[in-house]
Order: structure tokens, then C-alpha cells, then sequence
């Protein structure tokens, strides 16, 4: 049948970014373990979906993890039922979705210098570009609720790759534009995100903003960059030859932001699988750096706090082979009753570390404005 989702069971879930520690053995990276599992990924049977351009929706019963033929029908139908009447049932009301009081683990002025640094690496040679955040954090208060938040987001700072994801204690809302890479089974797409401008709500500035966005060869030099760095990893698991980019430094705008947005696609290898696609490709190369491994050592020493899902990969590994995982940036980490955002950008040669402080404000603007709403 044609028109189906995407996702018709499999698992769904996150990979933290201190994950991508365990992939690269080599590298000089702590060890200790954060307060959040780094991989939890969930197994679902069976899938709502809805297709709000066609205005459908769609129930997917798998029957797994039966393999008997019969029993296998008789779970899927039961399952359909189980999931018809949850859609059945009266949703919960809706909870306060506001906090205040958000601190950074950073200062303007540590921001700043460690900006600094980080060019100082750069210059030295040690790495041609890394990406530095803050992390903000503030407390839960008592009846917050998460999914209400989200969907005040959604509608605030709507982006391609959202997620909602309740794991108990911890949960996770995403407003992340970037790919980190999709896989139908043979064709890889990724979709590095590199430069980045405020919206304004005034036109005329808001269309000077555009123009200084993809005339600069800063931003425009830092996704290169990275679109390298990714071909590089693709390379690892792909036939030779097929890499390809079909879009480099295209405008893409958002509700709060415009980036440069690269494509990059390849086939993959023979006996490849999609588990070798992660250990070749995460973390994604345009939250790291370049090289990456150094870049990651970088990271570790300046920020000072693990990233926990920031920066990791929110989505989903289907029963079909296929996948799909964006970069989890514009992300709350919701834990221990602390909430954490982080704003990072990537720093190169040409940095100036006032600008770089501004951009990670600009980037958490819109999240923190939802939750004031």
C-alpha cells in the first residue's frame, strides 16, 4: 500500500551524545557516566500516526514480537484494538507549562573567553573548528507539564524534526531543524546545519539578515567544513563513489532563525547495516567539529558539563531496516527536577566571541519565550 508513514514499528527512542564517546575508543574522552542513560530506545508494535497535510491518520499493529504466523495475527489484532480504545479514551487535561529563573553554567565573560580558546586551538592547529554551547539550567516546579509544553512549542517554533519523548523520569521536547541522517535501506541522506541569523519581524531587516547569512564567508566556509567532514564518515560505509551533495549552503528559515543548510547523500555499501551507519556518522560532524575526535576533547574540557541528549540523536529504527535521527539541538532534557537547554554554535578562525555569545542566545530565545508564555 502506497502513502504509508514512514515508522510502521520498530524502535524509537534517543542517543545521548556522551553515546558517541563509547564509538570513538581512541580518543581522549572521560568515561564517567552521566546522570541520564546514554541509549534508550523503546519498542513499539504498534503506531498512531497522522498525516496532517492529507489530513489522515493511520493505526500500524505489527504483531511482534510474535513470529508465528497465527499468533502473530491474533497479537496485531488485539493490539489494534488495545491502541483504538486509548484513542478512544478523553485526553488528560493539560498542566502549567511555565518556568522561570534560568541560570548558565557559563558567565557572558567565561562564554567569551572560551570562545577565545578555542580559537587559540584553532590557530595552534589542533582543530580546524569546534562547536562550544552553554547550558542553562532551572528547576521543575511542581505540576509542570512537559507534553503541554511541547505542544506550545510546536506551535511557537514549529521545525521538521520535533520530538516528544516520555521515559518516566526523564523526559525530552525537541524543536530540531537539522537531520542527522535518514536511511530508506540503500540511499543515506544527511542534512548539516551550518550559519546561522536571527529572525526580525521587520521585512527590510529581516531580508538584510538573510543576505548577510549567505554572503559570509565565515558561515559559509564553517559548512563546508563540515559537509567534508560528513562525506568523510559516509564514505566509511558507502560504495565508493556515490557520495554526493546536491545542496550546498541552501537558506532555509525557521521561526526564529535562518540557516545554511547542506545535503549530503550516498548509497550504501553492500553488508553495511544501519548500526554501521551510527558508529561511521555519530555525533553528527556539525555539532562537533573538525577532525572530529579532537574537536570532541575540545568540547569536553571547555564546556565543563555533560551535553546529556543535547547534541545526541532523537527518532526512530524501523522493523523495515529503515531509519531516521535528527540532531537533537533547540532540545529540554527534563530530569531530577531540573530542566537544561543548551545554545552552541560552531567557532572558527574568524569568531568573534561577543557574536558567538549572542547566537546561543538566539538560539534558546524562542524555547524560553514558550516558556514564559
Amino acid at each position: 500500500m502506497t502513502g504509508l508513514p514512514p515508522f510502521q514499528g520498530g524502535f524509537a527512542g534517543y542517543f545521548a551524545y556522551e553515546f558517541g564517546k563509547r564509538l570513538e575508543p581512541g580518543a581522549k574522552l572521560s568515561q564517567a557516566p552521566i546522570a541520564i542513560p546514554e541509549v534508550q530506545l523503546h519498542l513499539h508494535d504498534a503506531v498512531i500516526a497522522f498525516d496532517h497535510m492529507q489530513e489522515r491518520a493511520f493505526l500500524i499493529s505489527t504483531g511482534r514480537p510474535e513470529h508465528d504466523e497465527a499468533k502473530r495475527r491474533k497479537r496485531a489484532a488485539e493490539r489494534a484494538d488495545e491502541m483504538e480504545a486509548l484513542i478512544a479514551r478523553n485526553p488528560l487535561p493539560l498542566g502549567a507549562r511555565n518556568i522561570t529563573d534560568w541560570k548558565s553554567n557559563f558567565t557572558r565573560d567565561e562564554f567569551e573567553k572560551a570562545v577565545a580558546r578555542t580559537v587559540e586551538y584553532i590557530l595552534d592547529g589542533d582543530i580546524f573548528q569546534a562547536n562550544i554551547a552553554q547550558c542553562f539550567s532551572a528547576k521543575v516546579p511542581e505540576g509542570f507539564d512537559a507534553f503541554s509544553f511541547y505542544r506550545h512549542l510546536r506551535d511557537r517554533n514549529p521545525a521538521p524534526f520535533a520530538a516528544y519523548l516520555d521515559c518516566g523520569p526523564l523526559k525530552i521536547v525537541s524543536s530540531s531543524p537539522e537531520r542527522l541522517f535518514n536511511f530508506d535501506g540503500q540511499i543515506i541522506e544527511a542534512r548539516p546545519i551550518k550559519g546561522t541569523r536571527r529572525r526580525d519581524a521587520d521585512p527590510s531587516r529581516d531580508a538584510t539578515l538573510i543576505a548577510e547569512l549567505t554572503s559570509s564567508r565565515k558561515d559559509r566556509a564553517e559548512n563546508v567544513m563540515i559537509v567534508d567532514l560528513l562525506r568523510n564518515d559516509l564514505s566509511r560505509v558507502a560504495k565508493p563513489g556515490t557520495v554526493r551533495v546536491p545542496v550546498l549552503c541552501g537558506l532555509e528559515t525557521y521561526a526564529s532563525v535562518h540557516h545554511l543548510t547542506s545535503v549530503v547523500t550516498a548509497e550504501i555499501r553492500d553488508g553495511k547495516t544501519a548500526g554501521d551507519l551510527i558508529a561511521a556518522a555519530f555525533p553528527g560532524g556539525s555539532i562537533t567539529g573538525a577532525p572530529k575526535i579532537r574537536a570532541m576533547e575540545v568540547i569536553e574540557e571547555i564546556e565543563r558539563k555533560p551535553r546529556g541528549v543535547y547534541c545526541g540523536s532523537i527518532g526512530w529504527l524501523g522493523f523495515s531496516g529503515h531509519m531516521d535521527l535528527n540532531i537533537a539541538i533547540r532540545t529540554v532534557q527534563f530530569a531530577d527536577g531540573v530542566a537544561q537547554i543548551h545554545g552552541g554554535g560552531g567557532i572558527t578562525a574568524r569568531s568573534n566571541p561577543a557574536e558567538e555569545y549572542d547566537e546561543t542566545i538566539a538560539k534558546v530565545a524562542r524555547i524560553m519565550e514558550a516558556f514564559a508564555a
